[in-house]
């Protein structure tokens, strides 16, 4: 995919499907600011990695539920960048607990780092583009629970279920503007946050018995999804969801 004269942000960007979005928009050709909690040693190796493909990365540290640094990180990439092209809104997290026992801490913090801040983020994309009189795509890393239920997770799959429908309408809502919206639904991936699950043999024979195609999927599944979706390829595609599950969502049955 060719996004040669591009700009990128990528949240939740210092590992996992995050990182390798952000490596696999480079590769094809992007400028990237890359989003992370806090700057460190992964996000310097990333920026290294990006900046020894001959790309511009800038490493922009906030917390993506706080819309004051967010809106002050975005006008820094601007500067730093020029207008940005692609917004990936990656950063997501989950906490797990028996639906009679979720904490409304545990709750809110969910929703705003799942759903909330992919709805501004995409506010303060938009308006960028808006200004600059072009264009652009918005890429939400949503999760088959936008449709499965998972329990013990109730929290997540609200937040994912609400990040499906606020993709359906601002793609409705942003088509004049030229902006596309669609999201990326991975099943199981293998990343670290699937570590337990990994060695555990009993538990991950049983997962794989509920993907069709026999393996777990890799990061780079998802990140090729999001480069063709982020491409000029894609220009006519907006409101959806692809999902990236070796046939897990149809195939899946609580054991």
């Amino acid at each position: 995919m060719n996004l040669q004269h591009k700009q990128a942000l990528v949240t939740g960007a210092s590992q996992g499907i995050g990182k390798t979005i952000a490596l696999r928009l480079a590769q094809s050709g992007a400028d990237i600011a890359l989003n992370v909690l806090q700057a460190d040693e992964r996000s310097e190796q990333v920026r290294q990695q990006i900046e020894a493909m001959g790309r511009r990365c800038v490493v922009l540290p906030f917390d993506v539920s706080k819309l004051g640094p967010m809106r002050a990180a975005l006008e820094h990439a601007a500067r730093e960048l020029g207008t940005l092209d692609i917004l990936v809104n990656n950063a997501g997290i989950q906490k797990r607990a028996d639906f009679l026992d979720v904490s409304e801490a545990d709750y809110d913090r969910v929703m705003e780092v799942n759903l909330k801040a992919a709805f501004f983020l995409t506010q303060a994309f938009a308006a960028q583009c808006k200004a600059a009189g072009r264009g652009g795509k918005v890429i939400n890393i949503s999760s088959v629970h936008e449709d499965l239920p998972f329990p013990h997770f109730a929290s997540y799959c609200v937040s994912k279920g609400g990040t499906k429908m606020m993709m359906r309408n601002l793609a409705i809502e942003l088509a004049p503007l030229g902006i596309t919206v669609n999201n990326i639904a991975p099943g199981a991936i293998e990343t670290p946050i699937n570590a337990q699950l990994l060695n555990d043999p009993k538990l991950h024979q049983a997962l794989l018995a509920n993907i069709p195609l026999g393996r777990l999927g890799q990061r780079e599944d998802v990140a090729g999804v999001a480069a063709f979706l982020a491409s000029s390829e894609a220009d006519y595609i907006t409101g959806t969801t692809t999902v990236v599950d070796g046939g897990l969502l149809w195939n899946y049955a609580e054991q």
